[in-house]
């Protein structure tokens, strides 16, 4: 199966949170997609509850199930806690950095930056999403690009403070992935011990 490319509300609404950002209609219709959405009450399993979490996770970051499963086996061979390394890898992805330094509004539309060339990672392009960006590496706007409509209008648009663990410079339209972050640090609500524990049955 791909990557999931419908509607992003109905998305929402199964986990009841918004995953990809503010959402009217989530706020109008907090309860589960379908016809009996309203009415659906059922616990879930112990099961049910860690299926949950990974794929909230996977579709907060956009990853395909394949990928996201690469992404745990490498956070297991790595030293420290599996959940934390897990989380970190998946915010150290170039679309997920790109996102954070506030150049896209969203991870698709920072996906789609990345896909179209605009973006250097330390002065050369990169148009692969998944890179994974080391402490220490320079994500910029392409020179030619930096004057692109897109990119000007979401640097006008007010936004939320930038992460701790990235610095970012408007003026430049360039900034530096300045260290792994914290796992209390990253602002999505994932039970990381769940996605480790579905993967371990």
């Amino acid at each position: 199966m791909g990557r999931y490319t419908g509607p992003k509300t109905k998305i929402s609404r199964r986990f009841g949170e918004p995953l990809y950002g503010p959402d009217k209609t989530l706020e109008r219709r907090n309860f589960p997609p379908g016809m009996h959405g309203g009415n659906r009450r059922r616990k879930l399993s112990e099961y049910g509850t860690q299926l949950k979490e990974k794929q909230k996770a996977k579709f907060i970051y956009g990853m395909r199930e394949g990928q996201f499963r690469r992404f745990f086996e490498k956070a297991r061979a790595m030293q420290g806690n599996t959940g934390d390394n897990l989380m970190r890898l998946c915010e150290s992805r170039l679309d997920n950095v790109v996102f954070r330094m506030g150049l896209a509004p969203t991870r698709p539309a920072a996906r789609q930056l990345v896909s179209h060339r605009h973006i250097e990672v330390n002065g050369k392009i990169c148009n692969i999403p998944s890179y994974i960006v080391r402490p220490g590496e320079t994500i910029a706007v392409r020179e030619r690009d930096k004057d692109m409509r897109a990119v000007v209008d979401i640097l006008e648009t007010p936004r939320q403070a930038a992460c701790a663990w990235v610095e970012f410079d408007k003026n430049t339209k360039s900034g530096t992935f300045a260290r792994l972050p914290e796992t209390e640090e990253i602002p999505e609500t994932v039970d990381e011990q769940a996605i480790v524990e579905f993967y371990s049955r």
